[in-house]
């Protein structure tokens, strides 16, 4: 197969353009740029103008929770408690449980409490999650399942004046109570995954480092690429208190195929923004886990040559996960392993320069800047100088990778290239414009960078003789769009190893 007629951006900053693609099999064959290749009557596609780029890589979703949230009520957007209440009363759905994601409680005038959502879903059990999915609000019938057994270690309660709980659970306890007694079947996970792979297609996504897959349904992936096949490649990560059971079974990092490989260990050190709970040099906030606790899972999981990624959201939480790779690299450093930092959304001003210096990955969603500004403002004030710094990262030569954190924010990569190039998602100026990427940064941060966190950087994330044929094709070249166009970019295409996953040509 030939694409020609169009921009065709390889990613590789020594051959940045191509006349053509060539594809063969899986792979971009060689003579990209030509048409000498012997390939049997190939067939030619005419781009009309488009662009062609590798396909996007998602590095921080929740895939198979974002799946199932297009079920779910939203409550995106809602600007007060009763205009949630609205939503769940006009959602129709079926099942045992009455789900819903996505509300922001911090601007509203009344708090999410169990009795308001018992006023309109009597008995049955509804659980309905913060945008940030470290909050969950239940009315009397949920948690009549847990009979008082709420309290965990790393996790708060809300209560009343009189000690009762108010419906709202954070951290650890949100989710070990989704985990002891809202578990989702797995039949349920699969076929939402498997219409979630069709959505992602849509949006030009080949590849994700996924972190729900051992969560909610170990098998989910591995049931969904018997039954179907996958049409993206995952790269999953693990919870790192798996890691005994990965070493009694003979698993390491990057076993798998081309399509399903088992990537790294995450640890949490904090909570969010969203829910108060980012661990933050103030002494505010969740501590879910120390520095050195950090160090001692760094150094066991480099015994056994897993890399880690850490969710760090605080300032505080940032620098002690900074600490603990610092201190620990003399162990890991020599093995090659690919350290990340989940979000690293507030930074001291001091540590800023520590990624690069240890060589910690930074793995970032642009699309949080703009989303989160109002929140970080009122929560962080003066210390929201130091938040979503990706020009301080980039120019401080640490590697950027970015991805939505969906359901958090919705699994699309040209609206989170559009976050990091312009910075604001309305009508308001840029948030802290000196922050701002360009767009060649941005999709550096979406193809190439992703592909080295995974071990794929000869293989992915470029469009060059021998690499994998993931592709996107795009209706206009975001490089040469003005940053107030960039929302006309749509994604015309997507093909996944040589074969299109999305809305084959012709065109």
């Amino acid at each position: 197969m030939f694409l020609e007629n169009g921009v065709i951006r390889t990613m590789d900053s020594a051959l940045p353009l191509a006349r053509a693609l060539a594809i063969a099999g899986d792979r971009v064959a060689g003579g990209v740029g030509t048409h000498e290749i012997a390939l049997p009557s190939p067939e030619v596609v005419d781009l009309g103008g488009r662009c062609v780029l590798p396909g996007f890589t998602d590095s921080h979703v929740h895939f198979p929770t974002w799946s199932l949230s297009q079920r779910d009520v939203k409550l995106d957007g809602a600007s007060s408690l009763e205009e949630a209440l609205d939503r769940v009363r006009s959602h129709e759905s079926s099942g045992t449980w009455l789900r819903g994601t996505g509300w922001r409680s911090a601007e509203w005038e009344t708090q999410p409490t169990k009795e308001r959502l018992d006023e309109i879903t009597g008995e049955r059990p509804a659980m309905l999650w913060s945008k940030d999915y470290h909050s969950v609000w239940l009315n009397s019938a949920a948690l009549a399942r847990a009979d008082g057994d709420l309290q965990v270690d790393g996790g708060v309660v809300e209560r009343d004046g009189g000690g009762e709980p108010t419906g709202v659970l954070r951290e650890e306890s949100a989710w070990q109570f989704r985990a002891r007694f809202a578990p989702v079947p797995e039949d349920e996970w699969v076929t939402a995954t498997r219409d979630g792979l069709k959505l992602a297609a849509t949006r030009g996504v080949v590849a994700i480092h996924d972190k729900d897959g051992w969560l909610g349904a170990p098998g989910v992936f591995q049931r969904v690429a018997e039954r179907d096949g996958l049409t993206l490649r995952v790269w999953q990560s693990v919870p790192h208190e798996r890691l005994p059971e990965l070493q009694a079974l003979g698993l390491h990092s990057g076993i798998g195929d081309d399509f399903l490989r088992i990537g790294y260990l995450k640890v949490f050190m904090d909570g969010t923004l969203g829910s108060q709970t980012a661990s933050m040099l103030d002494g505010s906030g969740v501590v879910i886990t120390s520095r050195e606790e950090l160090a001692e899972i760094i150094q066991e999981s480099a015994k056994l040559s897993w890399p880690v990624g850490v969710h760090a959201i605080g300032d505080r939480a940032n620098r002690e996960a900074l600490d603990a790779f610092e201190a620990t690299r003399e162990v890991w450093a020599p093995l090659g392993l690919r350290q990340r930092i989940e979000h690293a959304q507030c930074l001291a001003p001091e540590d800023v320069g520590r990624f690069a210096d240890l060589g910690v990955a930074c793995s970032v969603q642009f699309s949080h800047a703009p989303s989160d500004r109002d929140l970080a403002e009122r929560f962080w004030g003066e210390r929201a100088d130091g938040a979503y710094t990706f020009r301080s990262l980039w120019d401080s030569g640490a590697l950027v990778a970015n991805g939505s954190d969906a359901p958090v924010e919705e699994l699309d990569p040209l609206a989170g290239i559009r976050a990091g190039v312009r910075r604001t998602i309305d009508e308001r100026d840029a948030w802290h414009p000196d922050q701002c990427v360009t767009v060649e940064e941005a999709l550096l941060a979406s193809t190439v960078n992703p592909a080295w966190l995974s071990g794929d950087e000869r293989r992915r994330g470029k469009l060059l003789p021998g690499y994998l044929a993931d592709v996107v094709v795009l209706s206009r070249d975001p490089v040469e769009c003005p940053p107030d166009e960039l929302e006309s970019v749509e994604v015309v295409a997507t093909m996944v190893g040589g074969r299109w996953v999305h809305n084959p040509p012709p065109w």
